[in-house]
């Protein structure tokens, strides 16, 4: 029989554990926020920079959060007013459209709000990087991930200097995963409808998690299959949670354009961007609106949609008509993301000077992250399986259109857990080793004894 003194000893041995756990992710992210607010103080007058009508504040966001202040709705992406459009989500314009609300369109306290807001965003990503690597590997696994994600240089420069969706669709995609982590071992339909919630949001801040998401579901699924446990009408709540979290900015899609239009329209014109015989550098310029009047023109006089369908046309012929270069180029663009490496060549390098260390931080992390998923499927396939569904599949549709320096930040809390789980159990492996010796040769511990 149990004692109650035994019960209480182990309640507060757990409520112990607890307080640290909560203590330490206060820290990592109060310190992981105070490292990038210095570096906001020193890089926000980027974002100020007049040239093309403030265009480095925000690009496309910034231009559709303006036409949303002066009342003209979610439009004009580029130039001038241009009417409707549909080329990113709604959720990250939206924000910033509010905060040029309050304080005003393209000023220095509206650049400081917004880059300490992605700031807290990538600070707050600490939580879920660490429970993430919690669930999967343990607790010191979870405080090397963590600490990991607090200093990570990327992280840090990402949200610090640059006014996207980036930080907070990595903060959000983080959540996902963990959140689908846990449908493996919850019968609560309640769960399951909340996660479809989050997963309609993370949609509408970028698409990008549905090269993730649905796959990982899928495989919860086959899990609970396997244990013959309910899976059916779990997962049926969860997607029709997510379309009626999407519905909303479906049906203004289709009352805009007069036809079906489920995300974003852009894919053609990021497709032509990374397919227009230019290869050079991974997006080589002259091939958007936003940087050549060509590019511009067109897209005025035909209008959004049937801009994207010509560019996806003029992309796809030439695929067709060199069908081995496209392959080769797309080998290259899966060796960028995986490694950072595009070219060497003088004018890249000038384009990109930042590229040399960041190939090999780069790469590190890849060696890294790999090295721990192949521990993590030493485990059992139940704990490989969801890392490497996030790592294989999430980059594959850059293969084919082009690749950006950011486009892999919202995958790097998983490379970081990964990561994380390689060092600290080659770190386990070398103390049973060391301790394996020393109870094999009990002489070599008398030499150690001082």
């Amino acid at each position: 029989m149990i004692s109650l003194k035994t019960v209480s000893e182990r309640d507060a041995i757990e409520a112990g554990v607890a307080t640290n756990v909560r203590r330490s992710l206060f820290w990592m992210v109060v310190v992981a926020l105070a490292l990038r607010l210095a570096l906001v103080a020193f890089l926000y007058p980027e974002r100020l920079n007049p040239d093309r009508d403030h265009w480095r504040f925000a690009g496309e966001t910034g231009r559709i959060a303006q036409s949303i202040v002066a009342g003209r709705g979610f439009s004009s992406p580029f130039q001038g007013s241009t009417g409707p459009t549909a080329i990113m989500p709604p959720f990250y314009p939206s924000l910033l459209a509010g905060v040029f609300r309050l304080f005003e369109v393209y000023t220095k306290a509206s650049a400081l709000v917004t880059l300490s807001l992605d700031s807290l965003f990538s600070a707050l990503t600490c939580i879920p990087v660490f429970l993430i690597a919690q669930r999967s590997f343990g607790g010191r696994a979870a405080v090397w991930a963590g600490w990991a994600w607090t200093f990570f240089p990327h992280a840090i420069f990402f949200s610090a200097d640059f006014i996207w969706v980036t930080t907070l669709a990595t903060l959000m995609l983080a959540l996902l995963f963990l959140a689908a982590l846990h449908l493996e071992d919850s019968t609560r339909v309640a769960l399951w409808i909340g996660f479809g919630v989050l997963t309609g949001t993370g949609d509408l801040i970028d698409p990008v998690v549905l090269s993730v998401i649905p796959l990982l579901v899928l495989w919860m699924c086959c899990r609970r299959l396997q244990k013959k446990q309910h899976w059916f009408v779990p997962a049926l709540a969860a997607a029709l949670a997510c379309g009626a979290t999407l519905a909303p900015w479906m049906i203004r899609n289709y009352r805009v354009f007069h036809t079906f239009v489920p995300l974003r329209d852009n894919f053609g014109l990021e497709l032509y961007v990374g397919n227009n015989g230019n290869t050079w550098h991974f997006a080589p310029g002259g091939f958007h609106p936003s940087s050549t009047d060509r590019e511009m023109n067109e897209y005025v006089q035909i209008g959004e949609l049937a801009y994207m369908k010509h560019k996806q046309a003029q992309a796809v012929a030439l695929i067709k008509a060199h069908p081995g270069d496209f392959a080769e180029l797309s080998l290259r663009r899966a060796l960028y993301m995986w490694t950072n490496l595009w070219s060497f060549s003088r004018r890249y390098l000038e384009a990109e000077p930042l590229d040399p260390p960041n190939i090999f931080l780069c790469t590190a992390l890849t060696a890294l992250a790999l090295a721990g998923l192949r521990r993590a499927f030493q485990r059992g396939a139940s704990s490989g399986m969801p890392y490497a569904i996030a790592l294989f599949f999430f980059p594959m549709v850059y293969y084919v259109t082009h690749p950006q320096d950011y486009y892999r930040r919202p995958i790097d809390p998983i490379f970081v857990v990964l990561a994380a789980y390689a060092v600290t159990s080659w770190m386990q492996d070398r103390a049973r080793l060391a301790l394996s010796q020393l109870q094999t040769h009990p002489s070599l511990a008398q030499q150690l004894t001082p």
